[in-house]
């Protein structure tokens, strides 16, 4: 097997090495599937604290690396947690969601937020991302991530998560300059929030769009997409050799306009077989996914030829294996801990079932 072990498994697949296996993480690996998790929330009940205070973020991000030997260590973070650095707070309500309040509607608004210093307010960033990397060494990657522009002003405008994106929409379709100078604040503050994470030691990057699935693709191109690429211009410019990865819900219809963004991966989930991404996609653009979170409530049987079938359609090279979305709450843990077992000995069981 070609490459140096000294370089991380994931860092290899991102490369566009031919591996053996691919590299496995889960989104949402840390966090409310793991009684672990629950009995620090338990102690320390305000999200922010747990995200925003470095101790806490470093041993949450930890806890499935320990539990599973994950490829792939995320720093336990939200995407929201840059909007304060701009001028817009947050909270985050316990099976509500984030709240921002009052939301963002008008162009005064818009004017008063303010450029990003991330030192000054994010330096429990820095210390969670250098801390996992000391942890962790070269036995595995240690991803950042961000939220893309349209999902961060979603929620910003919409003031919560939501179902039908009514006010964001409508502004796009009434008063798209004023979402466009929007767009473009949040974008240029992301790209420095990135450069941060990377100089802070997060060796891959992955972005969620999650709310981009919701746009026609015609919409997509206008309030998406260019502001995906506006994020990952400015960080290659100065970081061309960190991967990153572009992740959004409901990506069926988009997966050819997510490849234009400028990314190194697409995420890929359960809604399109990976064989078809991959056609869909090109021979060049790697790909990470996607099986069903659900299929983790299957028996071992079940998850066992599930992610065989993935890996298969995917290939040896620039492939990582994921959930086509996070892994659900009620996910028993025995079934998390099988599905990394799997992903680690699949060259061997392929070679079995071939």
């Amino acid at each position: 097997m070609a490459g140096s072990t000294q370089i991380p498994y994931l860092l290899r697949a991102a490369r566009g090495e031919e591996l053996d296996r691919p590299p496995v993480w889960m989104m949402r690996q840390a966090g409310r599937y793991m009684k672990v998790y629950r009995q620090l929330r338990e102690r320390y009940p305000s999200f922010r604290d747990r995200s925003e205070k470095a101790e806490l973020a470093i041993e949450i991000s930890l806890q499935p690396y320990r539990a599973y030997q994950p490829d792939g260590v995320i720093l336990f973070s939200d995407i929201l947690t840059p909007l304060p650095g701009i001028g817009i707070d947050f909270d985050i309500i316990e099976s509500r969601g984030p709240v921002i309040d009052p939301p963002i509607r008008s162009l005064e608004q818009i004017d008063n937020l303010h450029p990003l210093e991330p030192e000054e307010k994010f330096h429990f960033i820095r210390e969670i991302l250098q801390t996992l990397r000391q942890e962790v060494g070269n036995k595995a990657a240690v991803l950042g991530f961000v939220g893309a522009p349209w999902t961060l002003a979603a929620y910003a405008i919409e003031g919560k998560s939501s179902k039908d994106y009514i006010n964001i929409k409508s502004m796009a379709f009434t008063e798209p300059d004023m979402l466009h100078k929007f767009l473009g604040k949040l974008a240029d503050a992301i790209a420095v929030y990135v450069r941060y994470q990377i100089d802070s030691g997060a060796q891959v990057v992955q972005m969620f769009d999650s709310w981009a699935g919701q746009l026609s693709p015609q919409d997509y191109e206008k309030f998406a997409l260019p502001y995906q690429q506006r994020v990952v211009k400015q960080v290659k410019a100065t970081h061309p050799d960190t991967p990153l990865i572009l992740y959004i819900n409901g990506s069926a219809g988009l997966l050819e306009r997510m490849g234009q963004s400028g990314v190194d991966i697409v995420s890929v989930d359960w809604t399109v077989e990976m064989k078809e991404a991959r056609a869909r996609l090109g021979a060049n653009m790697g790909v990470q996914g996607n099986l069903d979170p659900c299929a983790l409530y299957g028996d071992k049987d079940f998850i066992r030829n599930r992610i065989l079938d993935t890996i298969r359609q995917a290939g040896r090279r620039g492939h990582i294996l994921n959930l086509g979305h996070g892994v659900l709450p009620t996910t028993p843990e025995e079934n998390v801990a099988f599905f990394f077992e799997t992903a680690k000995q699949a060259d061997r069981l392929l070679a079995l079932d071939a």
